[in-house]
């Protein structure tokens, strides 16, 4: 993909998520049942990789270790993300002369040393090169599984599509900035939501590659809605869902549902009554989506229909969930189902006895 702008970092998409947890055996079985599979493991630490498509998640279960510090103090969580870059040693140079706090990763003998910056929460923010074939971080680090396919297909997911940040009140405009600042982001979108009770806004920043999406989520002024609950449940901000990109997204969601992946009630059939109206001609398949939850946005206005299909798992980790999306060339966030998922979320936290709706 052609930069959209300036990429003085050398971006290039997502290389990994790490995750951490404080019980063990916790998230393992999470992967296996989004179609990860285990196929290598640190040659030195206790560290696993689980992968699928082009994705990889990391399991760091080092104890003494930074992941094991986030973990105790967040629960089951992504307690790191790295962006892959064309030179990792100029972007970290470049990174801590524009102000970032550099973070040491204790590293054993025959190790790659990771450049990692200080990101949300504490967070490792990974910056890595050496991509290409054998010469990876996973071919030197990683020892491979006999017999395991090394890029499995899963149930389909592909990439990384975005991870999405909740903040403190009056930090939004802070981890903008960071990401501006460090790696020439943009702002893209704004949203600015309201349900009956509570709001929120968003900014969602987009790389110079056009592959790497962190949208940022504050609680609006009235307080006590979804990021507040967050903020207090994960004790500090950090990454509330990840979203994962699928060719197929019906298909990738039939396997979800057979392997168990927890999903919400799906929206009122008034949400797909109304379709045709906010998306005349949009062409999709309504019954299909119906039965299975999909909500469908984007542009049906000059040319072609510009579409994306989205679905959120409940919570897996904690408060963190899973995002599954599929684009057909629509460049969004579901803007249109943003509002209407705020409403279900708000109308959850009532059900739940978490919003008290004297507010109103």
């Amino acid at each position: 993909m052609t930069d959209l702008f300036d990429n003085p970092m050398g971006l290039q998409g997502f290389e990994f998520v790490e995750f951490a947890s404080p019980t063990p055996n916790v998230l393992e079985p999470v992967f296996e049942m989004l179609g990860f599979t285990l196929v290598a493991r640190h040659r030195s630490k206790d560290v696993v990789l689980y992968r699928q498509g082009g994705i990889n998640f990391i399991v760091n279960r080092e104890p003494n270790s930074p992941a094991a510090y986030f973990a105790a103090e967040h629960g089951p969580s992504a307690c790191g993300m790295a962006f892959r870059v064309k030179d990792a040693h100029r972007a970290y140079a470049r990174a801590l002369q524009l102000g970032a706090q550099p973070l040491e990763i204790p590293t054993g003998p025959m190790e790659l040393r990771l450049p990692a910056i200080k990101g949300i929460g504490g967070a490792p923010l990974y910056l890595i090169d050496r991509h290409q074939e054998g010469q990876s971080i996973y071919d030197i680090d990683f020892g491979f599984i006999a017999g395991v396919d090394r890029n499995p297909p899963g149930v389909g997911l592909r990439l990384i599509d975005h991870l999405t940040h909740n903040v403190y009140r009056g930090r939004m405009s802070y981890w903008a900035g960071f990401y501006e600042k460090l790696f020439n982001f943009r702002e893209i979108r704004y949203f600015d939501i309201s349900g009956a009770y509570t709001g929120l806004t968003s900014k969602a920043m987009t790389a110079p590659d056009g592959k790497i999406r962190i949208p940022l989520n504050e609680e609006a002024k009235q307080g006590g809605g979804q990021i507040e609950e967050f903020l207090m449940q994960f004790n500090g901000e950090g990454i509330q869902h990840i979203a994962l990109l699928t060719d197929d997204l019906t298909a990738t969601l039939d396997r979800l549902q057979l392997a168990g992946v927890p999903f919400p009630p799906p929206p009122p059939a008034t949400y797909y009554d109304m379709l045709a109206e906010r998306l005349p001609g949009h062409g999709a398949n309504v019954p299909e989506l119906q039965t299975r939850g999909i909500l469908l946005d984007g542009s049906t206005t000059g040319g072609a229909p510009r579409l994306l299909l989205q679905v959120f798992s409940t919570p897996m980790l904690g408060p963190v969930f899973f995002e599954f999306i599929q684009r057909k060339g629509d460049d969004g966030f579901g803007e249109g189902n943003f509002k209407a998922l705020f409403e279900s979320l708000e109308r959850d936290q009532i059900s739940r006895g978490v919003l008290q709706t004297e507010r109103a």
